[in-house]
């Protein structure tokens, strides 16, 4: 999905880099909503009928994202340990060490998806220890 919607330069709509325009007498309003209803609707038609049902009524995109992502991130926790399993599984073959580093490689990209960014807690003009 984070595909598609980048490739349609929306995915800013989801990560809340473009904010919601929530009253109509801004002048971004209806281009906001289009483009807020377009990726809602793609959103929609990507899911399961039984997870559309339950984001149908929501009006934000981005709403709807956190929302999907909230849902998805408690199977996180599952996948980040069966891949690190996977990484400790693999063993080198001496013939063929190019498939090996491909495959850690594929396998170290997906986990890099799953684990969280760092927070960065320093303000400007804050001491450093």
């Amino acid at each position: 999905m984070r595909r598609a919607l980048g490739g349609k330069m929306k995915f800013e709509f989801v990560d809340g880099r473009i904010p919601p325009v929530f009253y109509s007498f801004d002048p971004a309003y209806h281009a906001w909503n289009c483009c807020n209803m377009l990726v809602h609707s793609w959103i929609l038609n990507f899911v399961s009928p039984s997870i559309a049902q339950s984001i149908v009524f929501m009006q934000n995109a981005c709403d709807v994202w956190n929302d999907l992502k909230e849902r998805c991130a408690q199977g996180d926790l599952v996948r980040i340990s069966v891949l690190i399993q996977e990484i400790y599984a693999l063993q080198p073959e001496s013939e063929y060490v190019n498939a090996f580093y491909f495959e850690l490689k594929m396998v170290w990209e997906e986990l890099e998806i799953y684990m969280p960014a760092p927070n960065c807690s320093y303000r400007a003009g804050a001491d450093l220890p």
